[in-house]
């Protein structure tokens, strides 16, 4: 990666940024199976809600952000949004689990 000082145009700053999206949703999709390897594990649809879990994570990546210079606001919401949506996919494959 070419830190951003060195780019010489715009082209180059986006092929850095396309490399940066890239890598994070490669990323985001690692979690992803974390996700659905933890389905396995879970005793109850509680469990694999686990508000305490959530809103202690979402204040930690509050924190991350702040300290990496990003908008805790947004950073939340991203997360919140994201692992809404894990959650729902785990939840599914908790109840496929159940099911078996």
């Amino acid at each position: 990666m070419k830190p951003p000082e060195d780019c010489s145009g715009i082209q180059e700053i986006r092929e850095q940024i396309d490399i940066i999206d890239r890598e994070t949703i490669d990323a985001l999709s690692k979690r992803f199976q974390y996700v659905i390897a933890a389905a396995r594990l879970k005793t109850s649809e509680a469990s694999v809600k686990a508000p305490d879990r959530f809103n202690a994570m979402l204040k930690q990546r509050r924190e991350w952000a702040q300290e990496s210079g990003l908008n805790p606001d947004i950073v939340e919401k991203l997360y919140r949004d994201l692992v809404n949506y894990f959650i729902d996919e785990e939840l599914k494959h908790y109840k496929l689990k159940m099911e078996d």
